[in-house]
């Protein structure tokens, strides 16, 4: 009865925001959370914030931020936790960590990041520090350099898949219409995504401007609960099961095509639930860039090595595919506010699973999956979630 559950959560607007900072944002969520929850302030045991930072804000120690929006809050533990874009996943399965060791009964969950009051230039070398600095530091377009070489590395082996690209961020930014937390809106089509223009240039060859997900500012939180206490409340969504698998943080170490650490993540938490792919109603995973979730369908066994563009072509993983992947629209149309990222990736697909997902609803959701990546698919997360009341 220790595994915990999540039993409520809390979303703010993904984009460029008129809160001042991470303190304004976090607030702007955690008691809504709580209530969403049906849970009183004194019944959190322990609070867990998601915030990268490295540079963002000067104000760091932001574990200490929950309470200076509730000092009802002010007693409760608190810590923050970091590994890079996974950041948030990291702060859900420390918090879980915190419940099924018996510590405490009720955790709040909260990730943030404030990222467009810095200048675009700082943004991308900050986003570096998730990179392996020694030798990836001067890469030219920043992370999304990084991923362009990914790119080059994957055309180079199985051909130019610059075409099915397009296709994935066609996909996604059409099913962020239905996200009224999304950052961008817009449905901008397989034409416009697949050509370079000057509304739609090369950040990095070959990836243009609609292969990469935003600069957002955002936050999300969630509740989690044992499951004893689960029971007694309104909503309750348990893991099936739940796996962290890391890689080299240097990408000459490594296969930057294959993303062993997430393949390897996907088989153990299929292998642990005791479900196959097929048996999923939908996916949330980390299309930071486009080729990510290209080589995503890969890791996941959606294709084998090389062949993910089929998948793409096939239409497999459309909201009306076989297995609907970013109905939320992704980070590609979601947005990708660090911190907050990997929290807004489970609440989209608690969302599904409690039938509350409005415009973005898959009919008839059963079991959700969950994959967001630290760096260039250096540390790994894969959810496995479904409805426990």
């Amino acid at each position: 009865m220790t595994k915990a559950q999540i039993v409520g959560w809390a979303h703010a607007p993904f984009g460029k925001s008129e809160m001042e900072d991470t303190e304004a944002l976090i607030s702007s969520v955690a008691a809504p959370a709580l209530d969403h929850a049906g849970v009183e302030t004194g019944d959190v045991d322990g609070i867990f914030v998601g915030v990268m930072n490295n540079g963002f804000s000067k104000q760091d120690f932001q574990g200490s931020l929950v309470a200076m929006g509730n000092e009802a809050l002010a007693h409760v533990p608190a810590v923050r936790l970091e590994n890079a874009c996974a950041t948030g996943s990291a702060a859900i399965y420390t918090a879980m960590d915190f419940i099924e060791s018996g510590r405490g009964r009720i955790a709040l969950v909260v990730g943030a990041e404030k990222m467009t009051a810095t200048p675009t230039a700082e943004v991308g070398d900050i986003l570096l520090g998730a990179s392996y600095r020694k030798e990836e530091a001067n890469v030219e377009g920043g992370f999304a350099g990084l991923f362009a070489r990914i790119a080059q590395n994957y055309f180079q082996r199985y051909g130019d898949r610059s075409e099915e690209l397009a296709m994935i961020a066609a996909k996604n930014h059409a099913n962020g219409m239905a996200n009224p937390y999304a950052h961008m809106r817009k449905d901008f089509g397989f034409d416009f995504c697949n050509t370079v223009s000057e509304k739609n240039p090369y950040v990095a060859e070959p990836l243009r401007r609609t292969d990469c997900s935003l600069i957002s500012d955002g936050a999300a939180a969630l509740v989690l609960a044992d499951a004893e206490t689960a029971a007694s409340l309104e909503r309750a969504i348990a893991f099936r099961a739940r796996r962290h698998v890391n890689d080299l943080l240097a990408m000459s170490r490594r296969d930057v095509t294959a993303f062993e650490g997430a393949r390897r993540a996907w088989a153990g938490a299929l292998e642990e639930a005791k479900l196959s792919l097929e048996e999923l109603s939908l996916v949330e995973t980390h299309d930071c860039f486009t080729i990510a979730e290209l080589i995503e369908y890969e890791a996941m066994g959606l294709a084998k090595p090389g062949e993910g563009h089929r998948v793409v072509r096939e239409g497999l993983t459309r909201k009306d595919g076989r297995l609907p992947v970013n109905p939320s629209g992704g980070l590609k149309a979601k947005g990708h506010p660090i911190g907050a990222t990997g929290v807004s990736m489970h609440i989209m697909a608690a969302m599904q699973l409690m039938g509350e997902a409005g415009d973005m609803q898959i009919p008839g959701a059963r079991l959700a999956g969950v994959f967001n990546m630290g760096g260039a698919a250096v540390a790994n997360y894969v959810s496995l979630l479904e409805r426990a009341k």
